[in-house]
């Protein structure tokens, strides 16, 4: 793919791991960082530019730093998240991956399924450890 795109932002969200034997089965929080690396074999147009000159929008891809309110993922209980199966790392990484190309395509002019996307999300739960997710 010729084209690729990063972007990285950062949320704060509390949640407990249901099930955990141990700390992490209890309420706490972290403050996430997230990564996307979107790759696309032509440029596009978006919601702010008519002409075909981007990969996306970063507004389109970091919808999850919004508030709650704003369809965000930031401040607010993840294991209340519809549509998020778990809140380990790798659901929350999983969740981003869909739900970004979910928001990605609808956003597209009609008969460009965004088929050529290639999307990796990488979310740091601390600065040590973090998960990566692609297809």
């Amino acid at each position: 793919m010729p084209w690729r795109l990063a972007t990285e932002f950062r949320f704060d969200a509390a949640h407990r791991i249901d099930d955990y034997d141990g700390p992490c089965g209890r309420l706490h929080g972290h403050g996430y960082r997230v990564r996307l690396e979107l790759e696309a074999a032509r440029l596009r147009p978006s919601a702010h530019l008519p002409k075909p000159e981007m990969v996306a929008d970063f507004k389109t891809l970091r919808w999850a730093k919004r508030d709650r309110d704003q369809g965000g993922l930031d401040h607010q209980l993840l294991n209340e998240q519809p549509g998020l199966a778990g809140t380990t790392a790798e659901q929350i990484a999983s969740y981003l991956h869909a739900e970004t190309l979910r928001r990605l395509r609808s956003a597209l002019p009609p008969g460009d399924s965004g088929d050529d996307f290639k999307l990796t999300v990488t979310v740091w739960e601390t600065e040590e450890s973090c998960c990566a997710y692609w297809e």
